[in-house]
């Protein structure tokens, strides 16, 4: 049996106090080897592995005393602390610590022990002074009168109110000794009479001042209080003393009474010289030299616990403020955990501290790279100026890739490579720069030399099938996918979201692929903030759409009309952009739309949310999702009461960003909700807004009459259209398409010219086919009015999968084109069926590639059905749901009605469905 065992309790939010005590405990050469047994009153999976690595013993007490209602957890620790010696059953004593206590002074843990050894129960009194403020200065016996009486009886409290209380947080007993017993006793007849959070406290006191048993009454600085009986601090932080002379050293500090997350917070203390000292009153700093500590903080933050680390940083500060190690590392911490401000200014420190700290420098301008990128330029080549390493050249190119720098970029990605040939960031940072610069071959290249050197970043496979897929490169394609597939359902790996759409996934495969990708690259979301805000008289609700696309882009044309058409009695509608102004006409349409248009390029997230809490903000809808220049930890921030995913993506983010996802009864069914974070809001006709001002009678282009030739057609056969971006092409879908041309003699199949080799690796594919390369007519890209013009020369629209069209389909059925689709089991997959039900042409929606191919064969061969189909679509931009875009719109207003309702109501988010609007077409 060991001599004596410490005991304590702790569950999931005390945790980080419980380290700090067990840390004291264990920085003693006495404490190394200490028993020490943890009441586990619901800690963590990783928690509880960190304290058995610490070598303590975890204790599942269960209800020593039974209760009538429910209680909390952590009413375990109180009611079991007289039944100690069956939870600790191999030491002769045992010592108590509450887990907001921590150790400074060794000589107190030996008094305890001694007390104990000498009375059988070792214990502190509470000072007066310690609690009178907490009980707006009236006299503490007042309370325990109180509490004696509501525990006990009358006598009793006139009895002990005027002794001091003696605090159970702390005290020491033989395991032998009787007053466990009597302290069950009695705790079991108070309990009985009511339920206090000092019932415990109360018994004891009463079976240690009249059960006869001698006890030990130990100095108050064996367990001082610090909540109201502040200590003094020696000029140098490291000690905590007696705010009264001697100012002798505390033994062990007990932060009784200070709310949870205050109890780390420095304290300005005074010293007994008349200076004063910044630091916490909770354990951190060990007693060793800063070196020593930054060098465990250090360890902590690989270990992945950035709070512990963050917390030992700080401590180190308040002890030695020109640490620029430290002021770093707390710079870091604070960027992994999203306290963006925080991070800024702790770089600072360090490089006011160092001012030859390149990593600070280069940190800075990660910092900047959002809001001010022309500030991170500067940061990046002052910190190459000190260090010219791989890693700041390789910064330096994504900087300038984001400046529209192509050249320069690669330039310095070069450099990068030309110091660390084997970098695997270099070699992707490379490849993104190519890709930017329409260069996809070569940059399919970098990203397959950086899954090479690492293949267990699987991002990089990735974006090599992103970058194939876009010249119509299937060589590997097969393979990829089938791996992809299985780095999904294996979890050995990240895939990006938005490539899970495009490889054949499942909706919970897709959902998999997003949580994971969330939780490893963008990291967790803090709890959502308690958010008040008031609703203006007439019950006006202000909405924000946030998008980095509101200029030339599929999304600025499909909601332009939108914002314009918000009912202004009832809605104020924001715009926040954070993409580029590209001057043009729809960006200029965009910011006249809005009630307010906010260019937020070079807003921090903080900075946006001070902006939202102006605007007051009542509904965010997030026009982006996981697409490019997306900003994500804008989302994370929390910037309105409710936060709404739209139109951008077509899938889950797969963590608790946002509150609802709009859909419709085809896109997101509700047996769809399992897979989605987000709760599905069904539209009654199709999720998709459309513009009516989109062009509908320009010219052919090049063309004095809209003719074939123009567009280099032949005069004769089926044309096949087919707009898509390439990367929505598969190898399957091609295949599909070339039995179709196959079969129709004479067709041709219309498609985007994306750059020579795309067309060269189609027509390519083609000849393997059996088909003549010629059949395929590439169409060069046009301003909208233009390319909108040259879907009047088709036949038939070929949709691609598993990525159907959206905009694309919708523009060609707004040109009177009929679309053929296929209809999968995804939210991406079924855009077009969605849209082509909204436009009332269900006929053409498939699903099989055995009946699409049927259907596209039938219909080439009857262009009297054709022309029934192209009238009806022709009749149907002034009547079908589609194209109602205030139709639409007040759908979409009574969705945001139903969601801040329930907010209002205090009730969690919910899956709905808007019921169809019963007015006319509005024109």
């Amino acid at each position: 049996m060991h001599p004596f065992a410490i005991a304590t309790a702790g569950d999931g939010a005390y945790f980080p106090l419980l380290q700090g005590l067990i840390r004291s405990i264990r920085a003693f050469p006495q404490g190394a080897g200490v028993p020490i047994s943890v009441l586990d009153l619901g800690l963590g999976t990783e928690q509880r592995r960190w304290l058995t690595g610490e070598g303590a013993r975890l204790v599942l007490p269960g209800w020593d005393h039974p209760f009538d209602r429910p209680m909390p957890e952590y009413f375990k620790a109180m009611v079991s602390r007289p039944h100690l010696p069956r939870h600790v059953p191999d030491a002769a004593t045992i010592l108590w610590l509450d887990a907001d206590c921590w150790v400074q002074d060794w000589s107190a843990i030996e008094l305890l022990l001694a007390g104990a050894a000498a009375t059988g129960f070792a214990i502190v009194p509470e000072l007066d002074r310690a609690y009178t403020p907490f009980y707006d200065g009236a006299p503490y016996a007042n309370h325990l009168h109180d509490w004696y009486k509501a525990c006990f009886d009358e006598d009793t409290a006139r009895r002990l109110f005027a002794y001091p209380l003696l605090n159970c947080g702390v005290f020491a007993a033989r395991r032998d000794a009787p007053h466990w017993a009597l302290w069950a006793r009695l705790l079991a007849d108070s309990l009985r009479r009511t339920v206090l959070f000092v019932s415990e406290q109360v018994a004891l006191n009463l079976a240690l001042r009249t059960g006869g048993l001698p006890f030990s009454q130990l100095p108050a600085r064996c367990n001082w209080l610090c909540f109201r009986a502040t200590p003094f601090s020696s000029a140098d932080g490291r000690l905590l003393l007696e705010p009264e002379l001697p100012h002798a050293p505390l033994g062990i500090l007990h932060l009784a009474g200070y709310p949870l997350p205050r109890k780390q917070d420095p304290r300005t203390l005074s010293t007994p010289d008349g200076g004063t000292v910044t630091r916490p009153l909770s354990h951190g700093v060990p007693a060793s030299s800063p070196e020593e500590a930054l060098g465990r903080a250090f360890a902590l933050y690989q270990q992945g616990k950035p709070e512990e680390s963050g917390m030992l940083c700080r401590a180190i500060l308040a002890t030695s403020a020109d640490q620029p190690a430290a002021a770093f590392l707390l710079g870091v911490v604070d960027f992994s955990l999203g306290r963006l401000e925080q991070s800024r200014r702790h770089f600072a420190i360090a490089i006011a501290l160092q001012p030859d700290l390149a990593d600070a420098f280069s940190n800075l301008a990660l910092l900047e790279r959002a809001a001010r990128p022309r500030l991170a330029s500067v940061l990046i080549r002052r910190a190459l100026r000190l260090q010219p390493d791989a890693l700041l050249f390789t910064r330096l190119g994504t900087l300038l890739r984001d400046e529209q720098r192509g050249e320069e970029a690669l330039d310095a990605h070069g450099r990068a490579l030309a110091l660390q040939p084997d970098s695997v960031e270099a070699w992707r940072e490379t490849a993104h720069s190519l890709r930017a610069a329409k260069r996809m071959a070569k940059a399919a290249e970098g990203y397959d030399h950086a899954h090479r050197l690492a293949p267990e970043r699987t991002e990089s496979l990735c974006d090599r099938l992103f970058a194939s897929l876009s010249i119509c490169d299937w060589r590997t394609h097969g393979e990829t996918c089938r791996r992809l597939l299985e780095v999904i359902d294996r979890d050995e790996g990240i895939v990006l979201p938005l490539l899970s759409l495009l490889i054949g996934t499942s909706p919970a495969q897709q959902d998999r692929a997003a949580r994971n990708f969330h939780r490893s690259v963008v990291g967790p979301v803090p709890p959502a903030p308690a958010m008040r805000r008031p609703v203006l008289p007439g019950g006006r609700l202000n909405v924000a759409y946030l998008s980095a696309d509101f200029h030339e882009h599929a999304t600025a044309h499909l909601t332009a009309e939108l914002f314009e058409l918000h009912d202004r009695s009832r809605f104020t509608v924001f715009g926040y952009s954070y993409g580029e102004d590209d001057g043009s006409p729809i960006r200029r349409r965009l910011e006249a739309g809005f009630d307010r248009f906010r260019d937020l390029r070079h807003a921090d997230p903080d900075a946006v949310a001070a902006l939202c809490a102006e605007d007051n903000i009542h509904i965010l809808v997030d026009l982006k999702g996981y697409t490019q220049n997306a900003r994500l930890t804008l989302l994370a921030r929390r910037l309105a009461p409710i936060q709404v995913a739209y139109l951008g993506y077509p899938g889950t983010l797969g963590a608790d960003l946002l509150d609802y996802a709009i859909g419709d009864r085809i896109v997101t069914p509700p047996e769809h909700q399992p897979f989605y974070r987000e709760r599905l809001v069904r539209m009654p006709d199709s999720y998709q807004v459309n513009d009516r001002r989109r062009p509908a009678d320009a010219a052919v282009p090049n063309a004095a009459v809209s003719t074939r030739a123009a567009c280099g057609l032949p005069a004769e056969g089926v044309v096949f259209c087919a707009f898509h971006a390439t990367f929505k092409i598969t190898p399957a879908l091609f295949a599909l398409w070339m039995r179709i041309l196959r079969r129709v003699p004479g067709s041709t199949l219309w498609l985007l010219d994306a750059g020579s080799d795309a067309t060269a690796n189609l027509r390519m594919e083609a000849a393997r086919h059996g088909v003549e390369p010629a059949r395929l007519v590439f169409a060069a890209p046009r301003p909208l009015a233009g390319h909108l013009a040259r879907y009047r020369l088709g036949d038939l629209a070929l949709d691609s999968f598993p990525y159907t069209g959206h905009t694309t389909t919708s523009d060609a059925l707004w040109m009177g084109l009929p679309v053929l689709t296929m209809r999968g089991e995804t939210f991406a997959s079924s855009v077009a069926a969605s849209l082509l039900h909204a436009a009332g042409l269900p006929e053409t929606v498939t699903h099989s590639f055995a009946e699409y191919e049927e259907r596209a064969v039938r219909l080439a061969e009857e262009p009297a059905t054709l022309a029934a189909y192209r009238r009806r679509l022709e009749t149907g931009r002034a009547t079908a749901p589609l194209f109602d875009s205030p139709r639409f719109t007040r759908h979409l207003e009574t969705a945001y009605r139903i969601m801040w309702d329930r907010h209002a109501a205090g009730l969690p988010p919910e899956a709905f469905t808007v019921e169809p609007d019963a007015r006319s077409v509005q024109r």
